[in-house]
């Protein structure tokens, strides 16, 4: 799914205005057509329905819903900024007058706001995507008492929660914390970054009949990984394959202590597709790889408690994908390893945890991995790599730059996780739930993305992909055991469920 600016929306409905052909009091109409049909599927008409409508265009679709809402049979108010209104807000106020009239009360002061009934429903319809600006003065006031009522009422939003901006940050002014926000057409990339959290609520996106040809051909540079975009990319299986058509990848991870996340990732690599994979780990982990997953094969370092000598020589050539990191420490000798194997593996690889934190202590290490390979960060790492950002639009800027400076897929982990690809485009993950915070699920997704690579799709293709089907996992696991009681493991084992019902 493409994410479009706010420009991009009022280009969607200039072109849709001009194309269809319709006129923009219609299409506000069929905008607002789509909310009064989401509240009345939701709500009864017992529920009194209290819309707080701004002078532009968002203000406008509020007062046509309240209209909408009266001939159904609700009871339906709406509060209306005064001012100098827009051209299509002024003729929905005439609609409403002339068909309900009473049923419009200005808001010049706070003192105006309603006292909503206590099963009362509050429609946020003040400013929209147009807002760009921190929202002061008594408007302001208008948005703190909307928060305050949010504890016993329930707070809709229409296209955007009021104050928050769709393309900046929204630090700093008061935004409107709704339970539900109806946006039209697509995702706001302001609903997808962690410091928004709170405003958004559940997202609802309506269709509202937006031109397809406007939606289809303009370039954008945000998008959201659907189940559309997925299906895609997935390749099924060739009936005449084999395993060593499915890629022979290397997992190289684990040290004293932690052998756990090298078992971890095996088992993911193995679950996630790969036909053949090899496991590198010091001394002390052999046993518990043998006995933990036969079905990897397992090579051992020189040092019984961490891996010094995993640069392999000419031995690398016959592996497709190497992943790295998991729980392989930082020791001295680790990093020079770690070194040598950049210098001389030539293919995309995975680097994740341990590997990470080395390049963060030796940077010039980033300009000697692989073009194509995937960096995934937690935003921790992220901020070790390339430094602190004062918000998340600025680290949207800097991740995407990153990638297309090194030639590398960086992930950057979390809810939403954002994939940037060197060609400047960024990928948001919907898949995923907190449960998954536990230890160990970051050494499941290097398993995956490594049998990704290991199998032949690109890495762009396999970060999306991999990303995906690991979020799906989790969320599979966390509807059969809760997200309090699953663990790392949990996601691999819901993998071949993610398959069969995601695909």
């Amino acid at each position: 799914m493409k994410i479009f600016s706010a420009a991009q929306i009022r280009e969607a409905d200039a072109y849709t205005i001009e194309h269809e052909p319709v006129s923009s009091l219609d299409l506000m109409e069929r905008a607002a057509a789509a909310c009064t049909d989401w509240i009345t599927d939701h709500f009864t008409p017992a529920h009194p329905v209290y819309i707080i409508c701004g002078k532009g265009n968002n203000g406008g679709d509020g007062l046509a819903i309240t209209r909408q809402l009266l001939e159904k049979g609700y009871e339906a108010n709406a509060w209306l900024l005064t001012g100098h209104a827009s051209p299509d807000n002024l003729a929905n106020q005439e609609r409403l007058e002339q068909r309900y009239p009473g049923h419009i009360h200005p808001l010049n002061d706070l003192q105006g706001f309603p006292i909503p009934a206590a099963d009362g429903i509050i429609v946020d319809a003040l400013f929209g995507t147009g807002l760009n600006k921190p929202v002061a003065g008594w408007m302001a006031g208008v948005i703190h008492r909307i928060n305050d009522l949010r504890m016993c009422h329930t707070v809709v939003s229409v296209d955007i929660p009021s104050g928050l901006q769709a393309d900046n940050s929204s630090l700093h002014t008061p935004v409107v914390q709704a339970h539900h926000t109806l946006s039209f057409e697509t995702y706001k990339l302001a609903f997808l970054l962690p410091e928004n959290a709170v405003f958004g609520g559940e997202i609802h996106v309506l269709p509202i009949g937006l031109h397809q040809d406007y939606l289809t051909q303009t370039p954008v540079r945000f998008h959201l990984s659907d189940a559309d975009t997925i299906r895609t990319i997935y390749q099924p299986r060739n009936p005449f394959g084999h395993k060593g058509t499915y890629g022979h990848a290397l997992i190289i991870a684990g040290s004293y202590g932690k052998i756990g996340a090298a078992l971890l990732a095996t088992r993911a690599c193995l679950r996630a597709g790969v036909g053949l994979l090899t496991c590198h780990v010091p001394g002390c982990g052999y046993d518990i790889m043998q006995l933990g997953e036969p079905a990897a094969m397992c090579i051992t370092d020189s040092e019984m408690q961490h891996s010094t000598h995993f640069h392999l020589d000419a031995a690398q050539a016959k592996y497709n994908c190497i992943g790295i990191g998991p729980g392989l420490g930082t020791h001295q000798q680790t990093a020079l390893a770690l070194e040598k194997l950049l210098e001389s593996y030539p293919l995309p690889m995975v680097i994740d945890a341990d590997a990470l934190n080395i390049i963060s202590v030796y940077p010039y290490l980033l300009y000697k991995i692989p073009k194509g390979s995937m960096l995934t960060p937690h935003p921790k790492e992220f901020e070790r790599l390339f430094g602190a950002t004062a918000n998340q639009f600025e680290r949207l800027d800097l991740l995407s730059r990153k990638s297309m400076e090194t030639g590398l897929y960086i992930l950057l982990k979390g809810r939403y996780s954002t994939i940037a690809c060197p060609d400047g485009s960024l990928y948001f993950n919907p898949t995923g739930n907190a449960g998954m915070a536990t230890g160990g699920s970051g050494d499941v997704l290097t398993g995956i993305l490594t049998a990704m690579l290991a199998q032949g799709y690109t890495p762009k293709a396999a970060i999306i992909l991999g990303v995906w089907l690991h979020g799906y996992a989790g969320d599979l696991a966390a509807a059969s055991l809760s997200q309090e009681a699953m663990t790392a493991s949990d996601i691999i084992h819901h993998l071949g469920d993610a398959f069969l019902q995601g695909i």
